[in-house]
């Protein structure tokens, strides 16, 4: 975790806010979400990249143990309870809305093989590949919806019936949006921990000075600085640099 008070401080510093303007706490959180995806979305191109080169015998300078540490943050999973809970939309079930990617589903003991929905509609249909109890399938479709078939359940159109079926899932979770909450006093905004809606970063504490420079970068375009978003920019780039090579 990442304390946002700690980070917006930081910018508003290195923003100078009284030569170049300053930064609203609704302009922060916007660009504090940005920054906080950017960096999320980039460590799967990074694991992938980072696959691809031999592996690190020292554990802490490992950079796939490292990427998978950082994201080890974000799995959760949603038991058999949670599933027969999800709305069912259709033949499927609507997924939360946190789902960012799915890693597994397992009806009872078994695991379900992921196909695209093109696959899915082909391989139900063909005698030797449709799936079977002991070798369900699903596919997630647009609208963050999930079928699962398991060639028998419902009356033998094969859609599994979550509320019947034993249904676990192993995922990804989105980062939940940070909130800088504030009290106004006088004029100006004072920090407020204690509100309902207060978030920190959920990104691995090494983050910290990342999202600083993240956020300084979408200041600098808002405050019309092109200094301050080359500099911020360029600072990011030399980071994304020295953890490539």
């Amino acid at each position: 975790m990442v304390n946002i008070d700690t980070v917006y401080q930081r910018v508003l510093a290195l923003a100078n806010k009284e030569q170049r303007g300053y930064i609203t706490p609704q302009e922060f959180n916007l660009f504090a979400n940005q920054a906080q995806m950017d960096i999320f979305e980039q460590y799967f191109y990074d694991l992938n990249l980072a696959r691809k080169f031999p592996s690190n015998d020292t554990v802490y300078a490992d950079i796939v143990n490292l990427l998978e540490d950082k994201i080890d943050l974000f799995r959760a999973t949603l038991g058999s309870a949670a599933t027969a809970a999800l709305v069912p939309f259709g033949i499927g079930y609507r997924l939360p809305d946190d789902i960012y990617r799915m890693e597994m589903v397992r009806m009872g003991p078994t695991p379900c093989e992921k196909l695209t929905a093109k696959e899915y509609n082909s391989v139900r249909f063909t005698p030797l590949t449709k799936p079977t109890p002991s070798r369900p399938i699903y596919t997630i479709r647009s609208g963050n919806t999930i079928l699962i078939n398991d060639g028998v359940s419902s009356n033998g159109n094969g859609y599994v019936n979550f509320q019947e079926s034993p249904i676990n899932m192993y995922y990804i979770k989105k980062p939940t949006k940070a909130n800088w909450t504030y009290i106004v006093v006088g004029d100006k905004p004072l920090y407020n921990n204690g509100a309902e809606d207060h978030n920190h970063f959920e990104l691995h504490a090494s983050e910290e000075t990342k999202l600083v420079i993240k956020i300084l970068a979408l200041a600098g375009i808002t405050l019309k600085d092109p200094n301050l978003y080359q500099i911020a920019s360029s600072e990011d780039n030399k980071n994304i640099q020295q953890e490539k090579q």
